[in-house]
């Protein structure tokens, strides 16, 4: 296995853009930060006085579960 270069990652982006990324269509046709109110209302997060590790971005894990549902992918696919 070859060692990763150090612009693999750009050139992989670049390549995924090209193929039609559907995070970037999303992105382009969908605005998911108007969900954020209602995430984090139903959500409830603790203020975090207590200490411990802070949540994932609501908005992060929602946009996953929309990719999932669309693209019929388990958890582990994802």
């Amino acid at each position: 296995m070859k060692q990763p270069g150090f612009f693999d990652v750009e050139e992989r982006l670049a390549r995924l853009s090209g193929l039609g990324d559907q995070l970037e269509a999303f992105s382009r046709t969908v605005d998911f930060e108007a969900f954020r109110p209602d995430l984090d209302k139903a959500l409830a997060y603790s203020d975090g006085s207590k200490g411990g590790r802070p949540p994932f971005d609501p908005v992060l894990m929602f946009k996953i579960l929309v990719i999932q549902t669309l693209n019929n992918l388990s958890d582990e696919r994802t």
